[in-house]
């Protein structure tokens, strides 16, 4: 019996990968800025329409640049408990204090409603989700920082090729990041981003990335982010499939819509979002049900993952807790279920049928 997990890499034609090694054996040039990821960069930032664009080795390590380069060293951040561990870990690892707010249990990204009363003399930032790909509430978020003169940096680890009101989920906020893990929808391995207006934190990211130094010019502290050229071969060759996927993950995600709108809840997608179907979240009453599905799938050998649980605040590290009622109860609720190019009508209709068997 074949397994079937919640994700599995898209990989192209491997003969179009190995046109991009021949390039790099001719080169020599494995990484340091090479031809393939300057030329990776270019065709990226083109296609996202943005200004300025850096291409890193991961993007948890864009997290810790982008406070980095907006000079937050300390204080607290804003952010949200319902998310991939990553994102808190950056914060934590920049000796920063993380001051979870609860979630929005329709869009399941952080409540912007509830941000001002978290605000003190301590905070410097918001660090907001785009979870699964949904945006957050930008509006009010950016509307809050203006006003308390607070940074604002987007975690848009899911969110490449999403598109918001016709832009790039990626171009909002004082800096963006996104993730090109293998498990994403677009990915080159190992990788991730940086994306931002400002050309004076651009600057700072270039520095930064690379170790704080041009030539013998030490300029700052910095740290070793770059992307190989052979990350960026992947990138290139995954590009040109990029609206091939999207639509092969729109198709299943509407086929599973097909059979368990009636049995499950959904997020709720804004209808200004171009959406790249990234996760296929589905919400349970209860966690016994939510239990229960797992065991059942996983006897026939079907894994879905329970994103995102624990809920964040509740990490047993924490100097701190706190209390987030809506994300600790959703997190004890929620399965992704599997998502991936290649996930035949077969292998849907099955992980349905014995959803509905395990909720009937």
């Amino acid at each position: 019996m074949t397994k079937i997990f919640v994700t599995k890499s898209f990989l192209p034609p491997i003969k179009e990968y190995e046109k991009y090694l021949k390039l790099i054996w001719k080169n020599g040039q494995l990484t340091n800025q090479g031809p393939l990821l300057l030329d990776f960069e270019k065709k990226i930032k083109k296609y996202l329409k943005v200004k300025n664009f850096h291409f890193t080795t991961n993007g948890t390590i864009a997290i810790q640049l982008a406070l980095n380069s907006l000079d937050i060293t300390e204080g607290e951040i804003i952010t949200t408990p319902f998310t991939y561990v990553a994102t808190t870990s950056a914060i934590l690892w920049e000796r920063c204090t993380p001051v979870f707010v609860d979630i929005d249990p329709k869009t399941l990204c952080i409540d912007a409603d509830k941000i001002e009363k978290f605000i003190t003399k301590k905070t410097k930032a918001i660090l907001a989700v785009h979870v699964f790909g949904y945006p957050c509430n930008i509006e009010k978020i950016e509307s809050i920082a203006k006003k308390h003169n607070l940074k604002v940096v987007y975690d848009g680890a899911h969110a490449f090729g999403c598109k918001y009101k016709n832009k790039s989920l990626l171009e909002f906020g004082d800096v963006s990041i996104c993730s090109f893990h293998a498990t994403k929808v677009f990915h080159t391995i190992e990788g991730g981003c940086l994306i931002t207006k400002d050309n004076k934190t651009n600057k700072k990211i270039e520095l930064i990335k690379r170790f704080g130094h041009n030539q013998d010019n030490h300029i700052m502290l910095g740290i070793n982010a770059k992307a190989s050229e052979f990350q960026a071969a992947m990138g290139l060759c995954n590009l040109n499939y990029l609206n091939k996927i999207i639509k092969s993950r729109k198709k299943i995600s509407e086929t599973y819509d097909k059979f368990l709108k009636k049995y499950i809840t959904r997020p709720i997608v804004p209808k200004n979002l171009e959406y790249n179907y990234a996760y296929y979240p589905a919400i349970f009453k209860n966690e016994k049900q939510t239990l229960s599905v797992i065991k059942a799938l996983n006897n026939e050998d079907i894994y879905p993952r329970r994103y995102f649980c624990p809920s964040l605040n509740k990490l047993s590290y924490l100097d701190k807790k706190q209390e987030c009622p809506i994300s600790e109860d959703i997190s004890l609720r929620i399965l992704c279920l599997p998502l991936y190019v290649g996930l035949n009508v077969t292998d849907i209709d099955k992980i349905c049928r014995i959803i509905i068997k395990c909720l009937k």
